[in-house]
């Protein structure tokens, strides 16, 4: 099954994307939590009463404030003080990661499952987030997020295009090209270019929708820009090679020590990564899917 290069290839991206959006849309809650957090006079009561109304959101955020993630030492029993604990910001990519990962449903090819892309997904998010602590907390969430949300293009994909997408997966297994050179011969766009589109629809912020067009060819980036595409591109490597959930996006692909060192990263603190990373993935992942 081939498919030849459309000739707009942006028309091609437009039109996946906007059948994207008649198949499904972030839930309200989603919404109404950027209200909250946009809103220089909200406080965390308001918050609180959106979050109540959402039983799912609550039993990820409670557990993960208890969670070793977080490192908290006493049990958190309230959702005013998980609220306190997270923060804002740390709810609001909570429950854009929960929402997302409700969408990822059905087969995605022979021996993967939609939910082997999420946990992959998740892996990804929790490795970038462990690297970020190492080099510049501040952007630890910032980077979670980006690479919780770095495959959505095949999350696109896998809703408008699916048996296309199952045979581009089953040819990564055997075909030592990249991945998004055989989906571009099969489907007519890649995943980065479709997850760019789609990020940008969805209004996610501009780290994750740079992320998402950019996770495999960080190299060429800006240096403001690509730390934490970088740091997305790094995770995504390594939990393709541990076989972290569906694993055939990078499998092919391998960082370079120039990245690293741009990224402040050394082998040491790879290696330290990689020995954890496993625990690290499904930690979240118990969280998350």
């Amino acid at each position: 099954m081939t498919t030849a290069t459309p000739a707009d290839p942006v028309a091609h991206v437009d039109d996946i994307v906007s059948r994207v959006s008649e198949l499904g849309t972030l839930p309200e809650v989603v919404a109404r939590i950027n209200t909250i957090i946009n809103d220089p006079d909200s406080d965390v009561a308001d918050l609180e009463e959106i979050v109540r109304h959402d039983p799912a959101l609550v039993t990820r955020m409670m557990k993960m404030v208890n969670s070793a993630f977080y490192g908290n030492s006493q049990p958190i029993a309230s959702v005013e003080r998980a609220i306190t604990m997270l923060g804002f910001n740390s709810i609001q990519r909570l429950a854009l990661a929960a929402s997302i990962g409700q969408m990822f449903k059905g087969k995605l090819c022979n021996g993967f499952s939609a939910k082997d892309l999420w946990s992959h997904c998740i892996g990804v998010g929790v490795v970038a987030r462990d690297l970020a602590m190492r080099i510049n907390r501040a952007l630890a969430e910032e980077v979670f997020l980006a690479g919780m949300t770095h495959d959505i293009g095949l999350l696109a994909a896998l809703q408008v295009a699916p048996e296309k997408l199952a045979a581009v997966c089953d040819k990564a297994a055997q075909d030592p090209r990249y991945f998004c050179d055989i989906e571009r011969e099969i489907i007519g766009v890649d995943h980065q270019q479709l997850g760019a589109a789609l990020a940008k629809q969805w209004q996610f912020p501009a780290s994750c929708q740079l992320a998402a067009g950019r996770h495999h060819e960080p190299d060429n980036l800006d240096p403001q820009q690509q730390l934490i595409v970088g740091l997305v591109h790094v995770a995504d490597v390594l939990c393709c090679q541990e076989k972290i959930g569906f694993n055939r996006t990078a499998l092919r692909q391998r960082f370079n020590n120039a990245l690293l060192g741009r990224l402040g990263l050394n082998q040491e603190m790879i290696e330290d990564t990689q020995q954890r990373l496993t625990a690290l993935a499904w930690s979240a992942i118990t969280i998350f899917k």
